[in-house]
C-alpha cells in the first residue's frame, strides 16, 4: 500500500532521511568501538593477571594498550567511516539502490568483521616484541589468547553489524534482494554463537591447564573465563536467536492479518540471507494473493460470482449440460433515439445507471446478469446455481424491475421472462470461451421483450411459467391471450402483472 506524498513534503521526508541515516551510522560507530574496546580489557586482563605467568602486569603493557587502541580507534574509524559512505549515498541522493549496492550493503557486516579483524591481529606486532624477554610460550599465549579474543569480537562484530544495519538494508532491499549475496545463513551464524559463547572460553581453560612453570591452575582464572563466557554467548545467542525470531515473528503477525483477509501488509525485508529470503517470498505471495484476489473479482464481474466460484473451485471445461432456467430478458426502449439526441458520454452514463439497477435487482432475487448486449441485459436464474424456485426468482425480478425502472435518465424499459431447459455452460474454444444458456427459452424471452416494449405494461411473460409458481406469486399475475411470437410457430401463453 503506497501513499501518494505532495510534491511540498520531499524535502522534509529528505531531511527525515538524512537524519535517520545519521543515528543509525552514529550508533554503528558508538557500538564497534565498545565492542572492540571491551574485548581488548578483557585481552589484557585474562593476559596480565589471570594466565598462569612468569610475570604479572606491567606498565609498558599499559602504555602499548593505550596508544594502540588509540591509533586503533582513529585508522579503524576511518577506514570504517570511509567504508560506510556506499551504504547510504543511495539513500541521501534520494533513489533506489542499484543490485551493486545492495550487494556491497548486505556484505557490510562482513567488511566490518574483517577491518576489526585486522587490526586486532596488528596488535600481535606490538605486544609479542614486549614480552618476549618472557620466552616463546609466553608469546605463544599472548598470539593465541589475541587470537580468541580477536574471533570472540569480531564474531559479536558481525552479529552486531547485521542488526544495526537493518534500517539501511530495509530502505536498500525494497526494490528486491542481492542476486548474489555472500553472507553467513542461520547455520553460520547458530554456529557463530556456540563457537563464542562455549568454544572459545574451554580453548581458553585447556590454555591455563597446560604447564606454565609449574603454577597451579587458578581458580579465579576458571571464573573469569566462565563469566566472560557467559557475557559474550548470551550477547551472541541474542542477537543470532534475534536474527531468526524478529523476522519470524513479522512473518507470523502478518499471516494473521492475511487469514483475517487483510491483503494490503508487508514485512520488511532487511536480511540477505534465508531470512531475507523468507521475507521476500511472504511479500512475493502476498502480492499473488492479492493479484489473485483483483483476477477474481474482476472475472466475477465479467461472467457473475456464482460462475466465477464454480470455474475457480472445478476449472474450465468446454460444453455444458442441460438444466431447468429461468430466462429475464430487459430491453430500453427507442435506443436509437436516445443515441440521436445524446452525446456519446450522456449514454453510456445513462445505460450505466440503467444496468447497476438491473444487476442490484437480479442479484438480490437470487439471478445473476449473463451478459450485456449493447442496450439490453440477459439474466439468468437457475444456473450455475440450481434453483428450485428460479420460475419464481424471475417473476420477481420482472416486478421490481418494471417499477425501477419506470424512468431512469429518460430510459423506459420493457422486460420478458421465459422458463424452460436450456444447455448451459463454455461455450467457445480452449481460448476464448463464455458462460451462457442456449435453449429456446431464451429466444423466448427476447421475443416477449420485443412485444413488450408496444405493449401498455411493458412486461410479458410466458404463461406456462404460472403453473410452477406458488399461489402468492401467481396473485401477482393474469392471463393475457397467446400469441405467435416472431420466429416462432406455435403460440406462446402470455401473462401479465395483474
Amino acid at each position: 500500500m503506497t501513499a501518494v506524498v505532495p510534491a511540498v513534503n520531499v524535502p522534509a521526508r529528505a531531511a527525515d532521511v538524512r537524519s535517520r541515516l545519521r543515528k543509525v551510522q552514529a550508533r554503528f560507530g558508538a557500538a564497534m568501538l565498545l565492542v572492540n574496546t571491551a574485548g581488548a580489557l578483557i585481552v589484557f586482563s585474562y593476559l596480565g593477571f589471570i594466565l598462569p605467568a612468569p610475570q604479572r602486569f606491567f606498565v609498558d603493557n599499559l602504555i602499548a594498550l593505550v596508544a594502540y587502541n588509540v591509533f586503533a580507534s582513529f585508522v579503524c574509524g576511518g577506514i570504517s567511516g570511509w567504508a560506510f559512505k556506499p551504504l547510504v549515498r543511495f539513500a541521501r541522493e534520494g533513489r533506489a539502490a542499484t543490485p551493486a549496492e545492495r550487494t556491497y550493503i548486505v556484505r557490510h557486516p562482513l567488511r566490518q568483521t574483517v577491518i576489526s579483524f585486522v587490526v586486532w591481529m596488528g596488535s600481535e606486532f606490538v605486544f609479542i616484541p614486549i614480552n618476549a624477554r618472557f620466552g616463546a610460550l609466553y608469546d605463544w599465549d599472548i598470539a593465541a589468547t589475541i587470537l580468541m579474543g580477536a574471533i570472540t569480537t569480531c564474531g559479536l562484530t558481525y552479529l552486531m553489524s547485521e542488526r544495526l544495519l537493518r534500517p539501511i538494508n530495509r530502505m536498500a532491499f525494497s526494490g528486491g534482494l542481492p542476486t548474489d549475496p555472500y553472507v553467513p545463513g542461520v547455520k553460520s551464524r547458530l554456529l557463530l554463537a556456540w563457537a563464542i559463547g562455549a568454544g572459545i572460553p574451554l580453548v581458553g581453560v585447556v590454555m591455563m591447564t597446560a604447564d606454565h612453570g609449574h603454577r597451579p591452575v587458578s581458580l579465579a582464572g576458571l571464573a573469569f573465563l566462565g563469566l566472560t563466557g557467559l557475557f559474550s554467548g548470551a550477547m551472541a545467542t541474542v542477537f543470532a536467536a534475534k536474527t531468526i525470531a524478529d523476522p519470524i515473528e513479522s512473518v507470523t503477525a502478518a499471516l494473521a492479518d492475511v487469514q483475517e483477509g487483510r491483503l494490503d501488509v508487508t514485512v520488511p525485508v532487511y536480511d540477505g540471507s534465508q531470512v531475507g529470503q523468507l521475507q521476500a517470498g511472504f511479500n512475493a505471495m502476498v502480492d499473488g494473493l492479492r493479484e489473485r484476489r483483483r483476477l477474481r473479482d474482476l472475472f466475477g464481474r465479467q461472467v457473475g460470482e456464482d460462475v466465477a466460484e464454480q470455474a475457480l473451485e472445478r476449472g474450465v471445461r468446454l460444453g455444458g449440460e442441460q438444466v431447468h432456467v429461468a430466462v429475464l430478458f430487459v430491453d430500453v426502449i427507442d435506443s436509437t433515439a436516445l443515441a440521436a439526441t445524446r452525446s456519446p458520454a450522456e449514454v453510456v452514463a445513462a445505460l450505466n445507471a440503467f444496468f447497476a439497477i438491473v444487476v442490484d435487482v437480479v442479484g438480490r432475487t437470487g439471478g445473476f446478469v449473463n451478459k450485456f448486449e449493447g442496450d439490453a441485459a440477459l439474466c439468468i436464474f437457475g444456473a450455475p446455481v440450481r434453483r428450485a424456485d428460479a420460475d419464481a426468482c424471475a417473476l420477481l425480478a420482472a416486478r421490481l424491475l418494471c417499477e425501477r425502472l419506470s424512468d431512469v435518465q429518460g430510459l423506459k424499459a420493457a422486460v420478458g421472462v421465459s422458463a424452460g431447459d436450456v444447455v448451459a455452460g463454455n461455450i467457445g474454444t480452449k481460448e476464448r470461451f463464455e458462460y451462457t444458456v442456449i435453449g429456446d427459452p431464451v429466444n423466448e424471452a427476447a421475443r416477449l421483450s420485443e412485444l413488450a416494449k408496444t405493449r401498455p405494461e411493458r412486461l410479458l411473460v410466458s404463461g406456462s411459467m404460472l403453473e410452477s409458481v406458488d399461489a402468492a406469486e401467481r396473485a401477482h399475475w393474469r392471463s393475457d391471450g397467446s400469441v405467435v411470437l416472431r420466429g416462432r410457430h406455435a403460440p406462446t401463453e402470455l401473462a401479465v402483472v395483474g
